[in-house]
């Protein structure tokens, strides 16, 4: 991976993060100052609103590890997993906080039951994401398993001459 995209994606990481905590924060600030009016269960909304983002942070930070990891060339053994393992949690977890969103919004839309369908879709999406970064995983074990057998293989061949 070139040092260009390397430092792009970290741009991207860096801007991200930035976004997810200052949402954190003007939720807190709402919960804080900002009584509800009666139309919305606001507070629900900002509760979740704000451990989204949380799942959100975990992920950047555990992609932000891998992308060292890619950088030293380290990204094929062990250690990687336990990155991959957690982004697959933190999406999962933004899966289920997109359903609670999708619940707490539910009882407002009952003139117009579509877009619950389609914020039910959203979280499947999102499951689908966490889906795709499973087979990523496997192909990633797939590649540790060849890489320590192409060690083994050399380390026999070396003997050998």
């Amino acid at each position: 991976m070139g040092k260009l995209t390397v430092r792009a994606l970290r741009a991207v990481l860096a801007v991200v993060l930035a976004g997810t905590v200052f949402v954190q924060a003007s939720m807190v600030w709402a919960l804080a100052t900002d009584p509800e009016d009666g139309t919305l269960p606001l507070t629900p909304l900002r509760l979740v609103t704000i451990l989204g983002m949380v799942s959100v942070q975990v992920a950047l930070v555990c992609v932000w590890r891998l992308l060292a990891m890619v950088r030293r060339g380290t990204v094929f053994s062990h250690a990687a997993f336990r990155y991959v393992d957690v982004v697959i949690g933190a999406i999962v977890a933004a899966a289920l906080v997109w359903f609670a969103v999708t619940a707490i919004n539910a009882p407002g839309q009952r003139e117009d039951p579509g877009v619950t369908l389609i914020m039910g879709g959203v979280g499947m999406a999102i499951l689908g994401v966490a889906l795709m970064v499973l087979v990523l995983r496997m192909l990633l074990a797939q590649a540790v398993a060849r890489d320590v057998e192409a060690t083994k293989m050399q380390a026999e061949l070396d003997e050998v001459i």
